[in-house]
């Protein structure tokens, strides 16, 4: 085994190529599709949401309001949208991770349900 302090750049690519692949063959087509969410225009937004559906799930990586515009439902906004489309393409399920422990409410809030503590 050897640690890599810096990740060369065609390491990235070698890695997931090869468990895209594997994953394919085990588990199917994983009709991936990136999803994003804006609060407002993207050049100049309030917030947003930033993710990605595959294999039925929802998949969020980021969601962040700027903080003048905490505390408006905009994450909560943002949150259902981006529930509505996972919906809508067939996903049944979701997955979140985060540090922040107004955000960790958020999510029970909408039912999710921590793992992993």
């Amino acid at each position: 085994m050897i640690v890599l302090d810096e990740i060369p750049p065609s390491f990235p690519d070698l890695i997931g190529d090869g468990l895209a692949g594997f994953n394919a063959v085990s588990k199917g087509p994983s009709n991936y599709k990136d999803l994003a969410v804006s609060v407002g225009d993207t050049d100049d937004c309030a917030g947003g949401l930033i993710g990605y559906t595959a294999w039925g799930w929802l998949f969020v990586q980021w969601l962040w309001v700027a903080e003048h515009a905490r505390g408006q439902g905009y994450a909560s906004g943002l949150l259902v949208r981006a529930e509505q489309v996972a919906a809508e393409r067939g996903c049944a399920a979701a997955w979140i991770d985060t540090f922040n422990p107004d955000a960790k409410r958020l999510y029970e809030r909408f039912g999710y349900v921590v793992f992993g503590e």
